[in-house]
């Protein structure tokens, strides 16, 4: 086998693959809690100190260096809302979501155990207060979508040519 062969399998023997030119990662848990009435799922809204104060979110943040989707979003999930690791049963890895600015957002479904919504006590430098709805609004809910066109500014002198344009 050929030196550059064998670098090359060296640099890929287990890569996680991600989003090209990522320069920003963050997870996010979408906590699912049981109640009599079905699944539902926990948001919190970030506190008004917050760049994003007001906002309704699922707990998450910033990947760390050297750390995982999943631990990102159980850590970040532990300090927002106190809620355990080990009262987390990931459920699976919904698709991600990829902005123009290089940013990744890897969302993480998981069931809070009854301890774990015990334990619920939202970081008030964090989050203002949290609520559940239930799982079956989001399946009986047509969602509100609405779109506008992204129209491109350009330089005067943007290389058309090199990019063969």
């Amino acid at each position: 086998m050929s030196a550059e062969l064998d670098a090359l399998r060296r640099r890929f023997d287990g890569h996680e693959p991600g989003l090209m030119g990522a320069r920003r990662e963050f997870a996010v848990l979408c906590p699912l809690v049981e109640k009599e009435d079905g699944l539902h799922f926990l948001f919190e809204v970030r506190a008004a100190n917050l760049p994003q104060g007001g906002e309704v979110c699922f707990p998450g943040g910033r990947k760390e260096s050297g750390e995982s989707f999943l631990e990102c979003a159980l850590r970040e999930t532990e300090e927002e809302l106190s809620i355990p690791r080990s009262e987390i049963t990931v459920l699976g890895t919904p698709d991600f979501m990829a902005h123009g600015n290089g940013t990744l957002l890897q969302p993480i479904l998981g069931l809070v155990s009854a301890a774990g919504t015990e334990a619920l006590s939202p970081s008030p430098s964090e989050v203002s207060e949290t609520f559940t709805v239930p799982l079956s609004f989001f399946r009986n809910t047509a969602p509100e979508i609405y779109t506008y066109d992204l129209l491109p500014h350009v330089q005067e002198d943007f290389p058309y040519e090199r990019v063969g344009i």
